[in-house]
């Protein structure tokens, strides 16, 4: 493994850089002088000069697909869930501001924390190596803790933050165990095993002793694939990892640690968080070949079947809108894993469309929560389905924004919800894999159930004194624009779904092993 750098090699690293510079820079603000106002905007223009540096990029196509230090990849598939993540994260940061605001304790350091993590999220998408893969998945995690249990003064809040404390190091250890095996089995770190990186390089024009060299490489990777420390190795690290998913049975925590958290932090585990653990779980199962291992294959199949029943049956007995989310989030990615075992050639496409339709429709959903929690003291949130009663009635504009994104985690049609469950079902039904369509569209059915009673809620009659309500004039500001922008793009994607499609086509994974006799 080659470390020599010069500096246009680290080049594609410097959406990466941003980020970390402006958690620097927000962290020099704070120590001069406190400032809500300051450090918030400082925050949401970083996040800003990194987006629309990836987008540059992107359009510009000013990239080469090329490993940086044996630890990462910056290729189309990094850099459109790179754009999706810090798309969440300004979500998530703006609607931290009106949520903190009359917060009585610090809060600048909110923004430094959600940072910090968004550059390890960043670097997750990237990473292509074991040592990348558990550095960078610390590096977001670890904020978390502390995010969770920042409005500590709520007892909720810091039992959300100790019990993903506890359990998130539980889950950590067994990660690293099981990296620890898999590397005493392959001998190497790189997801590829000894296959070196440089293989990107040489697929394009390989000498005959270099692709005979590639040959048995992959001869010897093979072998090893089935191996029983390889086994081992990958329970362990599929045992945290469907806990990072918050996948069954690996999902106990997570109603509890969504209802406990603040509003603008449950969004951003549910969607930052999230998305970078399934983006480097998609390229550690597809570029190390593991997808192939018949074992592995059948232990996703039953945890993302268990997680579609477990999360949709639980969902339908509760009664806090933030738990629904919760128990919603376990059945989606339950969908995602079984478009990823589909290993159809539409599976990338259909990932990609359905993460980024979850993703807008968890930002408008926990928006109009936050939005119904910030107004007020920070003891008080808008959990309960009866804080919504009759709310079509005094603010119809945030109830139908809400109603949107039901609608589209239910997956009604002109709803991006819809597009992202239609191009995984179509992908899974390319594939013959008949069953996994058939749990989909069951578990659908069940959701379908839990999301209409929220709905009729708020369409009910209200009652005489609502003891939470928004604002009168949430919509003009920052949060409910970013939410109002959420439900539109929503609605534009389901029923033009053309550019989010072929975003995601754009962000296919290279598999070097493809590449190499079987």
């Amino acid at each position: 493994m080659n470390f020599t750098l010069s500096f246009n090699e680290l080049m594609p690293l410097a959406p990466v850089m941003i980020v970390a510079l402006t958690a620097i820079v927000v962290m020099l603000l704070v120590a001069i002088k406190r400032n809500h106002n300051l450090i918030a905007t400082t925050s949401v223009v970083g996040l800003n000069l990194a987006l629309i540096l990836i987008l540059y990029t992107i359009f510009g196509g000013d990239y080469n697909i090329q490993p940086i230090m044996g630890l990462f990849m910056v290729d189309g598939f990094s850099l459109f869930y790179q754009i999706i993540i810090l798309i969440a994260a300004l979500a998530c940061f703006t609607l931290s501001h009106a949520y903190i605001e009359t917060y009585k304790d610090n809060r600048e350091e909110l923004y430094l924390l959600m940072l910090i993590s968004v550059t390890g999220a960043m670097l997750m998408v990237s990473s292509t190596n074991l040592a990348s893969f558990f550095i960078s998945l610390e590096l977001m995690s670890i904020p978390v803790y502390g995010l969770l249990a920042y409005t500590y003064q709520r007892s909720h809040s810091l039992e959300a933050g100790i019990k993903y404390l506890v359990l998130s190091a539980t889950a950590s250890a067994m990660l690293l165990m099981g990296m620890a095996y898999v590397y005493s089995a392959t001998g190497s770190l790189s997801f590829m095993g000894q296959i070196d990186d440089n293989i990107y390089a040489l697929m394009k024009t390989p000498t005959e002793a270099q692709f005979t060299a590639l040959q048995m490489a992959g001869q010897q990777y093979g072998s090893v694939l089935h191996s029983t420390l390889m086994i081992i190795g990958l329970g362990l690290m599929m045992a945290a990892i469907a806990f990072k998913l918050s996948l069954a049975p690996f999902h106990k925590w997570t109603p509890d640690v969504y209802a406990g958290a603040p509003a603008p932090i449950a969004t951003f585990l549910a969607t930052v968080a999230k998305v970078a653990m399934i983006a480097l779980f998609v390229r550690f199962l597809m570029t190390s070949g593991m997808i192939e291992i018949e074992a592995m294959r059948t232990v996703v199949v039953c945890i993302a079947v268990m997680s579609i029943l477990v999360g949709n049956f639980l969902a339908v007995k509760q009664v806090n809108l933030k738990r629904i989310l919760a128990f919603s989030s376990i059945a989606h990615f339950g969908y995602i894993m079984l478009a990823l075992i589909s290993g159809t050639e539409n599976s990338m496409t259909s990932i990609g469309v359905y993460v980024l339709s979850y993703v807008l429709t968890t930002i408008g959903a926990f928006g109009a929560v936050t939005l119904m929690s910030s107004p007020y003291n920070n003891i008080a949130e808008a959990e309960s389905l009866a804080e919504y009663r009759g709310l079509f009635w005094r603010r119809p504009v945030l109830t139908a924004t809400l109603t949107v994104m039901m609608l589209s985690l239910a997956g009604i049609p002109l709803t991006a919800g819809f597009i992202g469950k239609f191009m995984v079902v179509l992908s899974i039904v390319q594939g013959g894999h008949w069953f996994y369509a058939a749990m989909i569209i069951i578990g659908s059915g069940i959701g379908l159930y839990y999301y209409l009673r929220v709905m009729v809620v708020m369409y009910m009659t209200p009652p005489d004194t609502p003891r939470i309500d928004a604002p009168q004039h949430w919509g003009q500001s920052a949060g409910g624009i970013m939410v109002l922008g959420a439900a539109l793009l929503v609605i534009v994607f389901g029923v033009y779904p053309d550019p989010i499609i072929a975003m995601a086509k754009q962000a296919q994974l290279i598999m070097p092993l493809n590449f190499l006799p079987h």
